[in-house]
């Protein structure tokens, strides 16, 4: 599996299209305007929640290093009037949807050096009275029957989930009263998607690096490793060109902010999920004055630096692997014992027996590795509905045939039955490397790193300590450093954490909302990657009532459990 603190993400695979997406590589944060270092902090160690008064959330905890994040100037510079200023012609397109294509400065600070073409879809608004009846309507509040307002961006993660595709999968399941009073639009952003995407690898390749060895267990193997990271980053230079250096999540925050201009929108309405909450959180940092209705949902700590945040999501996994390993154990077909010890030592006792000796699969040509086994447990630890598929995959994978897991370990990486993947993990990495110094600077560090990494994850420590190398031998220098987000003077910000998330763990909710000057702490005590539109009313009803409303939920409100 290569994932991190933030690298993985999906376009919209349809089991999870609602719940947001995940992360792979090395962590993420922003390039930062006035980030002088980075941050490093203890696992998982939360800013203070704003008092339950419900009143502004205090200063962002003090972090030695942590830059915060200083907004640009309010008024649009000359030499950006030009793309501010277009008129993007949206055409009938994708079965009821409108598209358009808008460009944008490949570098911000010499405008007249190149552009890129960005891709946005939209779902006109649909009137109450239109008897659509789609979504559930629950928690509209006093909003409800109102008038238009406005534009909502939808972001579904990554970095390098795809926001058009996650728009044209959920736009007719939304809340009907949030349908009926903003245009749903999704923007893929700079480098994703129908944005200008980069590639890296062919389909051939990628199945090979997919498969590479994240255990290594001699230096043979770590040659390998390291052979496979290069090849990679290799081949994002080769094919990617100047647009590698460009790709910033400060770089895709400022194209929102050209595209509300376009959309006649005077303040940026947006509900973001996994990534797309420190993409939110980024705007909101660089434009607090043009923050309108903000939903951050699985949320990212941008104070982290990439050594941190892989460190604690390892443990959110943990946390969602023992969560599966109760379950498990109270059910006739869970293949791995009846003792939550059990299924842990079984689980890892399989690893190891794929480890050496990688299981068949129906696809003669393709084995089941270590590493692609370890990424098909951690898909199933996204939603617990993909926990009696998982149960059911691990069972085979006991009496030798790997199939199952192979295919959940494909739709992670969303690898198409032709053998062809998206530009999904290309974009990740491409991002997650711009973002953050590489936490290692060679094998021998990550070396180090493990038993830390262990202590924090039995089960998946050690894999995420080495997927993080790929960014030590990326082609362009890290323009980000890890920073906080204070956006004072933003409207209220609603910081969604879900307890046993296992991609961004509830402790990262707890600090983004601590940062943040108008942060909003909603918990969901419960199971799976984000909250917000999948399986609760009352994280539902406190979402949908501030999108319509404007009245957000207050300081520390908790759902589920």
């Amino acid at each position: 599996m290569r994932a991190g603190r933030n690298g993985r993400g999906r376009a919209v695979a349809a089991v999870l299209a609602a719940a947001g997406l995940l992360v792979g590589g090395c962590s993420s944060s922003s390039s930062t305007p006035g980030a002088a270092s980075s941050d490093t902090i203890g696992p998982g160690a939360p800013s203070p929640s704003a008092p339950a008064s419900g009143g502004s959330a205090p200063a962002p905890a003090s972090r030695p290093g942590a830059t915060p994040l200083e907004p640009l100037p309010a008024a649009v510079p000359a030499a950006l009037a030009p793309y501010y200023g277009q008129r993007p012609a949206w055409q009938p397109c994708d079965d009821g949807f409108e598209c358009t294509t808008f460009a944008v400065p490949l570098d911000y600070d010499h405008p007249g050096g190149g552009d890129l073409t960005l891709a946005a879809v939209r779902s006109v608004a649909v009137p109450a009275d239109a008897g659509s009846g789609a979504g559930s309507g629950s928690g509209s509040g006093s909003g409800a029957g109102g008038g238009r307002l406005g534009s909502l961006l939808l972001n579904p993660g990554g970095p390098g989930g795809s926001a058009i595709e996650y728009v044209e999968a959920v736009a007719k399941t939304y809340d009907s009263d949030v349908r009926a009073r903003y245009d749903l639009v999704g923007l893929d952003p700079r480098g994703v998607g129908r944005s200008s995407p980069v590639t890296c690898l062919t389909g051939e390749r990628m199945d090979a690096y997919t498969a590479a060895d994240i255990t290594p267990d001699d230096q043979a193997e770590i040659d390998a490793l390291v052979a496979a990271d290069r090849e990679f980053a290799e081949g994002c230079r080769q094919r990617a060109g100047d647009r590698l250096a460009h790709l910033s999540t400060v770089e895709a925050a400022r194209d929102m902010d050209v595209l509300r201009a376009l959309l006649g929108d005077e303040r940026l309405n947006y509900v973001g999920k996994s990534y797309g909450t420190f993409l939110g959180a980024t705007y909101a940092g660089l434009f607090p004055g043009r923050t309108g209705r903000i939903v951050l949902d699985g949320a990212m700590d941008p104070s982290l630096d990439s050594l941190s945040g892989n460190r604690t999501q390892a443990g959110g996994f943990e946390t969602a692997w023992a969560a599966f390993a109760k379950d498990c154990a109270k059910r006739e077909d869970c293949p791995l014992g009846r003792t939550e010890q059990q299924v842990g030592d079984q689980l890892s006792a399989l690893f190891a027996a794929v480890d050496a000796k990688p299981l068949t699969t129906a696809d003669g040509a393709r084995r089941l590795t270590e590493s692609q086994a370890t990424t098909g447990v951690i898909q199933a630890m996204y939603a617990d509905f993909l926990w009696p598929k998982l149960r059911t995959a691990l069972a085979d994978a006991k009496a030798g045939d790997g199939t199952a897991l192979l295919k959940l370990s494909d739709s992670y990486y969303e690898r198409g039955p032709d053998g062809s993947y998206p530009n999904l993990m290309f974009a990740n990495m491409a991002v997650n490397c711009l973002d953050l110094p590489a936490p290692f600077a060679a094998p021998a560090d990550v070396q180090q790193a493990v038993p830390d990494f262990e202590r924090t994850s039995a089960r998946f420590g050690r894999d995420m300590a080495w997927m993080a190398l790929t960014c030590t031998y990326w082609p362009v220098r890290a323009t980000g450093a890890a920073h906080t987000v204070r956006a004072a003077g933003a409207a209220p910000i609603v910081v969604v954490g879900t307890t046993r998330d296992p991609a961004t763990p509830y402790a990262w909710a707890q600090s983004l909302a601590g940062q943040l000057e108008s942060g909003r702490l909603l918990t969901f005590d419960g199971d799976g990657h984000t909250a917000y539109g999948r399986h609760d009313a009352c994280v539902d009803g406190a979402v949908n009532g501030y999108l319509l409303g404007g009245e957000a939920p207050e300081q520390g409100k908790r759902c589920g459990g």
